[in-house]
C-alpha cells in the first residue's frame, strides 16, 4: 500500500505552506487523476470530491508563515507533511495499524513523497522527484493540498482584501508585489522571503 505525500505554496511570498497525504483503493478511479498543476480549477474541484469520497484515508496539514520564517520553507514542508500524515491516522482511525479486514497493517504501508527529500514518519519513505505525474497517490495528494491551500488563500482575502490573495494565492505576481510596496507586508507575509 501506498499512502502519496504532496505539498503546496513552497514558493508563495505570503501564507502557509498546505500538504496532504492520501492512501487509495486499488478501485479508485484513477482516470481522474493527474498533477494539481495540469488541472482546471474545475478540474481539481472535482477531483478533490472524488478523492474525499472514495479515498481509504486522507489528512491535511499546515505550517504557518511564522513557522516558515522561524524553520525555512523545506523543513516547514516536510512538518507540513508529517502533520498531514498524522492527521490522516487521527481522521480515519483504525484504516492504520490494524489487522481486521480491510484495514492497512502498518508494516504493508510506504509513503511516497514527491521530491528529494522525506519527513519523519512512522513508515518507511521513499521521495521521487516528479512523483506528482506518476504515482496516483501523490497526484491525489497533490490536487488536495493545492485546493485546501487556494481556499485559504481565498479566505484570507476577506481578512487582507487589498492584497489580492484570491487571484494571485499569494504567489510573487507583479500586483502581489505592487501591493506589498504600496501597503508594506500583510500579517500573512514570509518575512524571510526575498521581495524585491
Amino acid at each position: 500500500m501506498v499512502c502519496g505525500l504532496d505539498e503546496a505554496g513552497r514558493g508563495p511570498l505570503a501564507g502557509p505552506v498546505c500538504a496532504a497525504a492520501v492512501i487509495l483503493p486499488g478501485d479508485f478511479p484513477r482516470e481522474f487523476l493527474r498533477d494539481s498543476k495540469k488541472l482546471t480549477p474545475s478540474g481539481r474541484e472535482a477531483a478533490r470530491i472524488l478523492i474525499y469520497e472514495k479515498a481509504s484515508a486522507w489528512g491535511i496539514g499546515w505550517a504557518s508563515a511564522a513557522e516558515i520564517d522561524e524553520i525555512n520553507i523545506l523543513r516547514a514542508s516536510l512538518l507540513a507533511m508529517e502533520r498531514a500524515f498524522r492527521a490522516m491516522a487521527l481522521a480515519f482511525p483504525g484504516a492504520i495499524g490494524e489487522t481486521a479486514p480491510g484495514k492497512i497493517p502498518p508494516d504493508t504501508l510506504e509513503a511516497v513523497i514527491d521530491g528529494l527529500y522525506v519527513p519523519a514518519l512512522p513508515v518507511p519513505c521513499r521521495a521521487l522527484v516528479k512523483a506528482d505525474s506518476i504515482v496516483p497517490e501523490v497526484m491525489a495528494a497533490s490536487i488536495l493540498a493545492k485546493t485546501a491551500r487556494d481556499r485559504m488563500m481565498e479566505r484570507y482575502s476577506w481578512l487582507y482584501p487589498v492584497y489580492g490573495y484570491e487571484k494571485h494565492k499569494g504567489y510573487p505576481t507583479r500586483e502581489h508585489r505592487e501591493k506589498i510596496a504600496r501597503y508594506g507586508p500583510s500579517p500573512i507575509q514570509r518575512k524571510s522571503f526575498v521581495l524585491h
